[in-house]
């Protein structure tokens, strides 16, 4: 098989002899070379598991904090910096395991933030249009 193949500009005759044998000979400008392609292998990654959120606990009597909250082991937190586009749930509402409590924006992906158990929201130290950082506090359960 023979082609003209351009290469920054400047253009090379090129003559390849088989394209099933290993390794393939091009011969360019009147030069060979041997080839070895990489053969392609499949492979099987993982599916991403994004990390299960968990909640915090905080006052009821003020439902978003202006300060960074401290995470507890009951508290949901965000599994990756982004913005919080909206809040799903209040403070004194009963969720369960799954259900969405607030989405999250990263890198122009919406990522649903879910409650990891059943149980009371005690606080939410989070509102639409903050950013968050990895492990920032979002939520806390009461207990």
């Amino acid at each position: 098989m023979k082609m003209r193949v351009k290469i920054d500009e400047q253009f090379f005759d090129v003559e390849i002899e088989n394209l099933e044998e290993r390794p393939i000979r091009a011969t360019v400008e009147g030069q060979t070379f041997e080839i070895w392609p990489e053969e392609e292998q499949e492979t099987c990654e993982p599916a991403y598991t994004p990390p299960v959120p968990q909640l915090v606990v905080g006052s009821p009597a003020s439902p978003v904090s202006a300060a960074i909250p401290t995470a507890s082991s009951n508290s949901v937190k965000a599994p990756i910096p982004g913005v919080i586009l909206a809040v799903h749930v209040k403070v004194g509402e009963s969720v369960r395991a799954g259900q969405e409590l607030c989405t999250l924006e990263a890198m122009k992906m919406k990522n649903a933030i879910r409650a990891s158990r059943d149980g009371v929201i005690a606080a939410i130290h989070v509102q639409p249009g903050q950013t968050v950082q990895h492990g920032h506090a979002l939520m806390d359960f009461s207990d």
